[in-house]
C-alpha cells in the first residue's frame, strides 16, 4: 500500500502545480521563468507517476 500512498501524494502535488501554473498565467505580467520551472516539475512528477503505475501494474500481473 505504500505505493498507493506515494501515488496519491504525487497526484496531489501534480494538481497543486497545475493550479500554480494557472494562477501565474492569469497574472498580467506572468513570470515565464517561474512557469517554465513549474511545468518542468509537473512533468517530472507525471513521469514518476507513470513509472510507479507501470510497476504497480506489472506486480499485479505477476
Amino acid at each position: 500500500m505504500a505505493v498507493d500512498a506515494h501515488l496519491h501524494e504525487l497526484t496531489e502535488k501534480h494538481r497543486a502545480l497545475e493550479q500554480q501554473i494557472e494562477t501565474e498565467l492569469a497574472r498580467p505580467l506572468a513570470d515565464t521563468l517561474k512557469i517554465a520551472e513549474l511545468k518542468k516539475e509537473k512533468l517530472r512528477i507525471k513521469d514518476e507517476i507513470a513509472e510507479l503505475e507501470g510497476r504497480k501494474g506489472q506486480s499485479q500481473v505477476a
